[in-house]
């Protein structure tokens, strides 16, 4: 079976709170909100992979984890150690690839990837 993954979604406590956390902390760019009249999901910008989303849900934090593979994670780890709770800091894996994760401020698990071969 060939699978293609288009969109993933973490659920947040608090809509707006942590689409500014999302902005201002990690830099994302809102896409769109939904339903417009009183939104309680948004998802961010995106290129190439999944498109990544938020939602207001009791059931916060979502299970799982979330990997953005970026293009220099030493650079991104180094504007967001101080500034997030970490649960893994930057190393280096015995796979070829790099890599640190954080918690969102509603307690999802995100993880920031370096892997040549996947860019």
């Amino acid at each position: 079976m060939k699978t293609r993954l288009l969109h993933v979604r973490a659920n947040v406590k608090e809509l707006e709170r942590a689409i500014k956390w999302y902005k201002d902390v990690l830099g994302f760019t809102v896409g769109e909100m939904w339903p417009s009249e009183q939104p309680n999901y948004v998802h961010f910008e995106h290129e190439g992979g999944a498109m990544f989303a938020i939602m207001e849900h009791e059931n916060y934090p979502s299970s799982g984890r979330f990997n953005f593979y970026v293009e220099d994670v030493d650079t991104l780890w180094k504007q967001l150690k101080d500034k997030v709770n970490v649960i893994e800091e930057l190393f280096s894996t015995p796979y070829g690839s790099k890599k640190f994760t954080i918690l969102d401020i509603d307690g999802n698990e995100l993880g920031f990837v370096q892997d040549e071969t996947l860019l």
